[in-house]
């Protein structure tokens, strides 16, 4: 049976290209929430202080 994996330090030239190919750039998690998370903040502190105003 034959292993498909190939180790990378098997020899010097795939050792070279497996240590500078690039890195898989990390997603970056969603942003919505916080904003949501803020505009519904702020409307509540702007209906709290209209509710006293008035």
């Amino acid at each position: 049976m034959s292993d498909e994996y190939v180790d990378p330090s098997g020899n010097t030239e795939a050792f070279r290209a497996f240590q500078t190919s690039p890195q898989p750039v990390a997603d970056q998690p969603s942003r919505l929430p916080l904003i949501i998370g803020v505009a519904v903040a702020v409307a509540i502190v702007v209906a709290i202080a209209l509710w006293l105003v008035f």
